[in-house]
């Protein structure tokens, strides 16, 4: 064997060796946490309580539940952390000290766009928090209650409370079911605008919205009635071209009960999506998203094979409330990506969850990966690779806090587009006068195609 083969195995071994120690750290590490860690060494959603070695990652010591004293209720939210500098910036040129914490896609965007894109890094708070309610239930969840069982739609969660249902994922597809049903409110309302901006750099307002929001899981009922754990009711006020659009959907675990309905004012009537999921474009970006890109990801899991790769220490988007305090979407839009001065990185650990398209499904994006907050199980950030295995789409969202919730929730969101170099930036906050209201329980009629027909009337 000559010596250039003998390299190229080696370098196989090595990457399978890594593989397979990755995967056994998270079997030991799932065989041997149960629910009573959750009240000693992991945090009451199941991340480590402990810092990193080097304390560059602090303990998780409750959150940030103190509410600034100058917020009113469904006003203009502030920014905690206004007051701090970053510690330092990974750029284009100096990408190689920090590679191994920084995912793929943002390394691609470094790439691209080596004169204007950047990651401001700033001190790292663990500020993610629930109601004691919350921990109950998933306390309870990881005790058994919460069960992963076969359906039409593949593994979906039963039973359960009103919690993150697997606290002590086994596997991808428990991990990615947390993502889907993580700690976000029982119900609020928001005010937001969405762009899609050229390749070029000119940005075009595709919405003007306002949308209600709900969780039924996290409902003193917990949502057990039909299955729902999440629903939306969103109206558009602009651009004049769509004003009037409306758009409602309801979220099943079992996916084959999910429905989507549009209501459009030139036709005058209600329908509904025929498939309202997947890589199907959704009316609510102006058919710029498709549905499962929708905070970094959201719909059915059937149609991938999830894979629990491990845990990491990476920079990510996170306590960004600048984009609640930027005075205007503008502020917020640079020509080709989010104004670096607006954005917040900081160093946390992720679940690494990795998705690949099952054979005889369909997709136009058959493999993905996907970083997952460990304090709160939302995804932060994730890739989209095409047909040809290129790396086609970074997907992103800004992770706030909300003390008055509490917790950290994920809002303003979007993805790039490294082939075509558009890209979309959608529930943009900045300069609306009602952000994220959290809200007492709507009725369920809210959430219907009635209900739909008479909001949507212009």
């Amino acid at each position: 064997m000559n010596e250039r083969k003998t390299m190229t195995l080696r370098k196989h071994m090595t990457v399978l060796l890594t593989s397979l120690a990755a995967a056994l750290l998270v079997a030991q590490g799932a065989m041997a946490a149960d629910a009573a860690d959750l009240k000693t060494t992991l945090t009451p959603l199941g991340a480590e309580r402990a810092g990193n070695a080097d304390g560059s990652i602090p303990a998780w010591t409750g959150g940030l539940t103190k509410v600034d004293p100058s917020y009113k209720e469904g006003g203009k939210r502030t920014d905690p952390f206004a007051g701090e500098k970053p510690l330092f910036s990974i750029t284009a040129k100096n990408i190689g000290q920090y590679a191994d914490k920084v995912t793929p896609g943002i390394q691609a965007m470094l790439k691209k766009y080596p004169d204007t894109y950047r990651l401001d890094v700033y001190p790292t708070h663990r500020t993610a928090a629930a109601p004691q309610a919350v921990y109950d239930a998933t306390y309870a969840n990881a005790g058994g209650k919460a069960k992963l069982v076969d359906s039409s739609a593949g593994l979906i969660p039963q039973d359960g409370e009103g919690g993150i249902p697997f606290p002590l994922a086994k596997d991808g597809v428990q991990a990615i079911w947390n993502h889907l049903m993580r700690w976000r409110g029982a119900a609020w309302h928001t005010d937001f605008a969405q762009y899609l901006t050229t390749s070029d750099g000119k940005h075009v307002l595709t919405n003007n919205s306002r949308a209600d929001y709900q969780m039924p899981w996290y409902q003193p009922d917990g949502g057990k009635k039909d299955g729902t754990f999440w629903s939306i009711r969103m109206i558009n006020d602009g651009p004049p071209l769509r004003a009037g659009e409306a758009i409602t959907g309801r979220e099943n675990v079992n996916a084959e009960n999910t429905g989507a309905w549009t209501y459009l004012p030139g036709q005058r009537r209600v329908r509904r999506l025929p498939n309202a999921c997947c890589d199907t474009p959704t009316p609510a970006t102006a058919g710029v998203m498709s549905f499962d890109e929708l905070y970094v990801f959201t719909g059915r899991v059937d149609r991938f094979d999830w894979k629990l790769v491990g845990k990491k220490e990476m920079y990510i988007p996170y306590n960004s409330n600048k984009v609640f305090t930027a005075a205007s979407p503008t502020d917020l839009l640079a020509d080709h990506h989010l104004n670096p001065d607006v954005l917040r990185w900081e160093l946390h650990r992720v679940w690494v969850v990795e998705a690949t398209l099952k054979a005889g499904k369909r997709h136009v994006m058959p493999r993905s990966t996907y970083y997952l907050d460990e304090d709160t199980w939302a995804a932060v950030l994730g890739e989209r690779y095409d047909a040809q295995n290129q790396l086609a789409k970074v997907l992103w969202t800004t992770p706030v806090v909300l003390p008055d919730l509490p917790g950290v929730v994920t809002v303003t969101n979007g993805f790039y587009d490294l082939l075509s170099s558009t890209w979309f930036t959608g529930d943009i906050f900045a300069g609306k006068t009602e952000q994220y209201r959290l809200m007492p329980a709507y009725k369920d009629s809210v959430f219907t195609p009635d209900a739909l027909a008479g909001e949507g009337v212009r």
